[in-house]
């Protein structure tokens, strides 16, 4: 039975055409050739998690009696009152085993959260060999250890050309992605594209790459701090509707301005507008200690995307 959409449905598919369109990055015939935003029901739905990048130095800490383990970690989430907790690769132990990963899937559902995710390093755009080999199975590695978490999604990259035209790298970038996405849809985690650098330096570059690659365990992991245009706000209006983990950033920087606080009302709204249902996750970057900040700057992103939704 064909439905007519709700005129909130239009008015976010709208919404986020225009603001791509207005922005520069996509041509009217290129918006209207773009695939299809994620389709979800319901209204917009938030929940809210904290990023472990957000912890690196003291998780990192050369210092043991100041190092914190990712178990640390995971009780600071709980004790925000958050409902998930991202556990970024980079952060766990060199010899990791399935054992450990069990422990601290364990740890988190005793502390009442949920593994939002997970998030790797990795550079796609490299030609065929041994390097290009390594990082598909670094990922795919990767994908086992979140299906143990029970993460249901990764965060990847997709790299920067090694020797190549941007247009050869965008294809290797395309095809590793579909092979790694592939094999995450048979453990059941998505793979999430973060707008980082590279071929995803811009909305364009990413919206090529979301447009090309062709599986349903694909989506966007859109970070609000990674854009550097005019407007980075309408920069990440365009990519929104294929968002599936969204992490903020308390600063934004755009070309020719100075760094500065990131509205986040802003940010919900956007997110509202689009009918996002997910994680929100805050990744602090700044220079203030984490522990205090991040209660901080987690309360107030919270308030901010619970007004978004009509909540106190």
């Amino acid at each position: 039975m064909t439905t007519t959409p709700t005129r909130r449905q239009f008015l976010r598919h709208g919404i986020a055409t225009t603001a791509a369109i207005s922005a520069g990055a996509l041509s009217v015939s290129t918006a209207a050739q773009a695939i299809e935003p994620i389709k979800r029901d319901g209204e917009p739905a938030f929940k809210y998690s904290l990023a472990a990048y957000s912890y690196r130095d003291l998780l990192q800490a050369k210092n043991p009696a100041q190092q914190l383990s990712l178990e640390d970690f995971v009780n600071d989430c709980a004790a925000l009152g958050l409902q998930g907790t991202e556990l970024t690769s980079y952060y766990f132990p060199k010899d990791l085993t399935p054992d450990y990963l069990r422990s601290l899937r364990r740890h988190c559902f005793l502390m009442g959260l949920d593994v939002s995710g997970t998030a790797v390093g990795n550079d796609f755009c490299h030609p065929a060999g041994e390097k290009r080999d390594a990082e598909i199975a670094g990922v795919k590695q990767w994908v086992v250890n979140a299906a143990i978490l029970g993460a249901p999604v990764i965060r990847i990259f997709s790299g920067h050309p090694h020797g190549t035209s941007t247009e050869e790298a965008h294809k290797l970038a395309v095809s590793a992605i579909e092979e790694c996405c592939d094999y995450a849809g048979q453990h059941g985690v998505i793979l999430a594209l973060e707008n980082h650098g590279g071929l995803t330096e811009t909305p364009a570059g990413l919206l090529a790459l979301v447009k090309d690659v062709q599986s349903p365990w694909f989506g966007v992991n859109l970070d609000t701090g990674n854009f550097h245009g005019s407007d980075p706000y309408a920069d990440l209006a365009q990519l929104a509707p294929y968002a599936v983990n969204l992490q903020v950033k308390v600063s934004l920087h755009p070309a020719g301005g100075t760094r500065g606080p990131a509205d986040m009302g802003r940010l919900a709204r956007m997110m509202a507008d689009v009918g996002y249902r997910g994680y929100v996750v805050l990744e602090y970057e700044e220079q203030d200690p984490p522990r205090e900040a991040c209660r901080r700057y987690v309360d107030e992103m919270r308030t901010a995307f619970n007004a978004a939704l009509g909540k106190a």
